[in-house]
């Protein structure tokens, strides 16, 4: 734009210089075309013809802060003082004393020094010297690189205290991760333990119920045995009886008190072979004085 040019020719700059500038930024106002000359100061001026709009730090199309915009206006009417010296009214700082064309100048001037107190003046300003040109522009070149140094340490800061959040959500992730993996591992050793018993009970029920079927088919044996060969079935006691010719005899049981009319003897060798049963009196004695009622087994001896 040309009030931009305007400004910085007459704040001293080389005319190539502000061209390129202005190009470099796409006329996006003063203070990128200052970033981009401070930027490349002692490089030498380029072809313009060649020239095309860059992104540098200061001419990245974001809007200008409220400080950028003051300092803006007040180079403008930096510019606009130095080309126009017959404006007579002005803003003077009771403080100090200094005057300043318009409260661009005298906001600028307020804070950088602190000062507080202006009041209006009709003293006529008079055109920039350049020693005060040179000298504004120092300032201006300062407070640059100042805000500059600024808005870099407080970037820095904001980016290490981002790394400390991510590395701390990091940390907390995996102290989540390590927290539910321990969890499980807890669990499924507990479920383990429980599995186990469970296999082990399980085993005893069916070695139990082996050992009981077992049992069961062998009293069943038993007791057709017993049936088979006459004996006493199993859990009776059988009572001893007196051998007769030679024999031994082994009663099942004596049943006092019962009168019976006959009684079932069966006789074994010892030395094996098929028993011999047979239904036979006693005419010295009764079967139930011999206690061999109602059953008894006799093994005779050859």
């Amino acid at each position: 734009m040309a009030g931009d040019k305007d400004t910085l020719l007459g704040m001293g700059f080389d005319s190539a210089r502000v061209e390129w500038a202005l190009k470099a930024t796409g006329n996006r106002g003063l203070q990128p075309a200052m970033d981009h000359i401070f930027e490349n100061e002692g490089k030498p001026v380029p072809d313009l013809g060649a020239v095309s709009e860059v992104a540098s730090s200061g001419a990245r199309g974001d809007a200008m802060d409220v400080d950028d915009e003051e300092d803006a206006d007040a180079l403008r009417s930096l510019g606009a003082a130095a080309n126009d010296a017959v404006e007579a009214k002005s803003i003077k700082c009771s403080e100090c004393g200094k005057i300043f064309r318009n409260t661009a100048l005298a906001n600028f001037h307020a804070e950088k020094s602190g000062h507080d107190q202006f009041e209006e003046s009709t003293e006529e300003i008079k055109p920039l010297t350049e020693e005060e040109k040179k000298e504004r522009l120092a300032e201006l070149r300062q407070k640059m690189v100042e805000k500059r140094a600024v808005k870099d340490k407080e970037a820095l800061k904001e980016q290490k205290a981002n790394e400390n959040l991510r590395r701390k959500a990091g940390k907390d992730a995996r102290q989540i991760q390590e927290d539910l993996k321990a969890k499980q591992i807890v669990k499924e050793a507990e479920q383990k333990k429980r599995d186990k018993i469970e296999d082990a009970r399980a085993k005893a029920a069916i070695k139990a119920q082996i050992e009981a079927d077992k049992k069961a088919r062998n009293e069943k044996f038993a007791r057709e045995k017993a049936i088979r060969d006459g004996l006493p079935l199993p859990g009776q006691s059988a009572a001893p009886a007196p051998a007769a010719a030679g024999a031994t005899a082994t009663p099942s049981s004596g049943v006092a008190g019962k009168d019976y009319q006959e009684t079932r003897l069966q006789i074994r060798l010892s030395t094996g072979g098929q028993p011999y049963t047979t239904t036979l009196p006693n005419f010295s004695k009764t079967l139930k004085e011999l206690g061999l009622t109602p059953s008894a087994v006799l093994i005779a001896t050859p």
